[in-house]
């Protein structure tokens, strides 16, 4: 705990976290202006499931709206910047050698370093929904919607459902953050383990693109990015949630482990 103190006092003193959230913070406030504007044309895209389309008359949809337009590029790019900086940016700089020389072992820095960049995370998912729902309510107003599958649903229901998926997103990304800081134990350039973590998270992509892979698609961690819209509709499908999320455990799992594995081997000589 007193590692992940320390570097949560890292995290807020440091200019490079609030560009982060304030460029998260700043693509609902944009959806949602870009949403009113054309709020009178009927030629909607339905985007993802039909939720983007739904946002063009209810604000209550706006921070799912959101999260389905970032989770495809914007939040796994953000995920690999910032796990790849916890270590391999350390590494840049020299300061890696000062956290090793004190007696803490080289499993609590791999922990304390993945456990602030999955807040940093937290917090910008927060900032989208606090900042898709305000945003809607001001433009569109909450209202109860009906669920995809046709049936109407409160407004407290859907601040449930968009939670739900949220968390879900939440552990999907981690994935991506997991995968950088494993690149990060092999690099000391944070820009290369970002880049090698988002190269991987497009290829994963492609493949799940085409049909001739479908072999493929049960174990790519990406294919299940968009289970939680399973949310939507009643009764709720759990099976392809339940799913991603021992898909997405698996995956933290075994990338944390070879990542803790070569990060204790590794000699750090800058």
């Amino acid at each position: 705990m007193k590692l992940l103190r320390r570097e949560l006092t890292k995290l807020f003193a440091q200019k490079r976290s609030y560009v982060g959230w304030g460029g998260l913070l700043a693509v609902p406030l944009l959806i949602t202006l870009a949403f009113y504007l054309n709020r009178n044309n009927h030629h909607h895209d339905n985007g993802p499931g039909g939720v983007i389309s739904l946002a063009f008359h209810n604000g209550i949809l706006m921070p799912l709206a959101s999260v389905a337009m970032l989770s495809a590029f914007l939040l796994p790019l953000l995920a690999a910047m910032v796990g790849a900086y916890q270590l391999a940016g350390e590494s840049e700089t020299g300061t890696i050698k000062t956290w090793l020389m004190h007696s803490i072992s080289r499993g609590g820095v791999l922990a304390s370093k993945w456990g602030i960049a999955v807040i940093y995370v937290v917090i910008g998912l927060a900032l989208v929904f606090v900042g898709g729902l305000a945003a809607g309510a001001l433009a569109f107003g909450l209202h109860s919607q009906a669920l995809l599958s046709g049936q109407t649903a409160s407004v407290t229901h859907w601040l449930g459902l968009s939670l739900v998926a949220y968390l879900y997103v939440l552990v999907g990304v981690i994935c991506v953050l997991s995968l950088a800081l494993l690149f990060a134990t092999v690099t000391n350039s944070s820009l290369s383990a970002a880049i090698g973590a988002l190269v991987v998270f497009i290829v994963m992509n492609v493949l799940g693109a085409f049909s001739y892979f479908d072999f493929l698609k049960p174990y790519l961690f990406t294919s299940h990015m968009d289970a939680w819209q399973s949310l939507l509709s009643q009764p709720i499908s759990w099976h392809p949630i339940v799913t991603g999320l021992i898909t997405f455990a698996i995956y933290i799992a075994a990338l944390m482990a070879v990542a803790w594995y070569l990060f204790r081997r590794k000699d750090i000589l800058v």
